[in-house]
């Protein structure tokens, strides 16, 4: 091991934050502006806000390959490829290279990672849902795993703490399966999905569409605006990165307030190997790092450390640090690595209309509508399954690219006119969380930087797949309400990781003999250490769940620096 041992001192911290993505980048903001010198540790390259987004005003024939993989990104990035849209040149740089960053599949997993500062945060699809009362209840009502260590009245304060910075757009409806949030104005809905939406709540009692909820700004507040926010200007380019800051992103909000302060030191460059845990001292006291292009063995330290690598990486972390402590890793109850989930998706329906011909819809809206759960909650399910699903869709006329074929002035014509309206509904299900879905570490093989590969054996079992005949026969009998007679159900296979919501494995609960993290997100045995990325979900509910980390997050690093001034850490 190439250790370097350079003086304590410049390499001592009161916070280290592992990760800069959604969850990252909270910690990062909450702990410098609590008072804390944070060190935010980035095992990729640095992507700075604005200059470094490369296509993101490159109109479509500034493309490479009019936006299509070449061969040579297809044989880089087969697994990140695998969601069909993630190794297009307009943001295919933003996605690992597979050769450099392999894993093993016992099961098909979809992992798509972003390794770079702002991790995912540049790439997400900004839907943003709270979790309800009855998803943070389910486990402990229907017996199933273990229950959620914190409740919803808990969590629904730093709920509202981090809408309010973030900036939601949606609007309010007082659903109890879908509380609201703080909104700033709803986009609009188009033509054919206000009709859906009279159809749907016309037949059904309990079932409701609703402007889908995203992280977009539509009037942003002084506090955005100081930060240089702007406006959502209905480009729809946003996995190009938002030069006018207007969607979420740890670059244009929360890394930006928390160098601000003056208090952030920021390391790109950095896998973390492993938290250090000092036996003597009964608690960690830094993390081991290699940098990334050197390869050099490097160790920091501090009082407190936040693991937001996301869900795989935080945990696998935990299982690479071991000690006298904890020989197996930061772990003593045995459910490291298991209880992965994710949101299935790729069940439901579509179809094109002959109506509203004399309609277009102005610019490109980067949002669409969103039908809150009513499977086991305002109507039971048809087949044999707990839980839920949600759907997400839009109604859009189709554009130029559409796929006409011709020649001369009538295919012209047809390349500068609107295509009918088309509507989607796209359902997003409840994955239970299962002992036997799990990750693990290698034992034969490593990365190029020496790191035990991540293993991963885990599927939708058949509560899943009985749940998605219900997403798609449920969204064509909705689209059928509007008397459309070209209506197309799907039910594709659906893997894990697809839906890009990978979370549990290092679950949250109430004893050390259950779980990994207490109800405060801190490791049981090292309270000095927090993790509250995915890998904390106890449940994933049907609804996205980035807005929950950010919850989390704050929450446990307002918890942290309360604790660090008692001399509890």
């Amino acid at each position: 091991m190439n250790l370097n041992t350079k003086g304590k001192a410049a390499h001592t911290y009161d916070a280290i934050v592992v990760g800069s993505g959604i969850s990252g980048g909270w910690a990062a903001k909450e702990l410098t502006e609590k008072g804390l010198k944070t060190l935010v540790l980035e095992r990729g390259h640095d992507v700075k806000h604005i200059v470094d987004y490369k296509t993101t005003n490159s109109m479509p024939w500034q493309l490479n390959w009019m936006n299509k993989p070449s061969r040579e990104m297809l044989k880089q990035q087969k697994k990140q490829a695998r969601t069909g849209y993630t190794v297009k040149p307009e943001a295919g740089y933003l996605f690992v290279d597979d050769e450099d960053h392999p894993y093993e599949e016992k099961k098909r997993f979809d992992w798509m990672r972003g390794y770079h500062t702002g991790g995912r945060s540049l790439m997400w699809g900004k839907q943003t849902y709270r979790l309800s009362p009855m998803d943070m209840e389910s486990n402990a009502k229907e017996g199933v795993s273990i229950p959620w260590p914190i409740s919803y009245d808990e969590l629904a304060p730093w709920y509202s703490y981090v809408e309010k910075f973030a900036g939601i757009s949606g609007s309010k409806e007082g659903l109890a399966q879908l509380p609201d949030s703080e909104f700033q104005p709803p986009m609009d809905l188009t033509p054919p999905e206000l009709d859906l939406k009279a159809a749907i709540e016309g037949k059904w009692k309990g079932r409701t569409l609703i402007p889908g909820r995203v992280a977009h700004l539509t009037k942003p507040t002084e506090e955005q605006i100081a930060l240089g926010r702007a406006s959502c200007q209905y480009r729809n380019l946003c996995r190009r990165g938002c030069p006018f800051g207007a969607y979420f992103s740890s670059q244009a909000a929360t890394l930006k307030a928390a160098a601000n302060t003056g208090k952030m030191t920021l390391r790109p460059h950095s896998i973390v190997e492993s938290v250090i845990y000092d036996d003597k001292a009964g608690k960690a006291i830094g993390v081991r790092l290699i940098d990334e292009i050197t390869f050099e063995t490097i160790e920091y330290y501090a009082k407190v450390i936040f693991l937001n690598a996301s869900t795989i990486a935080s945990t696998a972390i935990l299982m690479n640090s071991k000690s006298k402590r904890f020989p197996n890793g930061m772990d003593e109850s045995g459910s490291l690595g298991g209880y992965l989930m994710d949101h299935h998706l790729g069940a439901g329906a579509n179809a094109t209309l002959d109506t509203h011909k004399d309609k277009i819809h102005y610019g490109r809206r980067p949002n669409g509508f969103y039908i809150p759960r009513f499977r086991n909650f305002s109507e039971k399910a048809k087949g044999d399954y707990l839980r839920g699903f949600g759907y997400q869709g839009g109604g859009m006329r189709a554009r130029w690219n559409r796929g006409i074929e011709g020649f001369g002035a009538e295919f012209k014509k047809e390349l500068t006119s609107f295509g009918p309206w088309r509507l989607f509904l796209g359902g997003f299900g409840e994955c239970l969380p299962y002992e036997d879905n799990r990750i693990t570490l290698s034992k034969e093989k490593t990365d190029k930087w020496g790191l035990p590969l991540v293993v991963a054996d885990a599927e939708f079992k058949e509560n899943e797949l009985n749940m998605r005949k219900d997403m798609a026969s449920d969204g064509g009998e909705m689209l059928e309400a509007l008397g459309l007679k070209s209506v197309r159900t799907f039910n594709n296979k659906p893997n894990i990781g697809l839906g890009i919501h990978e979370m549990g494995t290092a679950r949250m609960g109430s004893t050390p003999k259950e779980s990994v993290l207490n109800k405060h997100n801190q490791v049981w045995g090292a309270e000095n250490v927090f993790c509250t990325d995915g890998s904390a979900m106890v449940s994933a509910g049907c609804q996205n769940p980035s807005l929950t980390y950010m919850a989390l997050t704050a929450r446990a690093a307002n918890y942290a620096v309360s604790e660090l001034k008692k001399g509890n850490l």
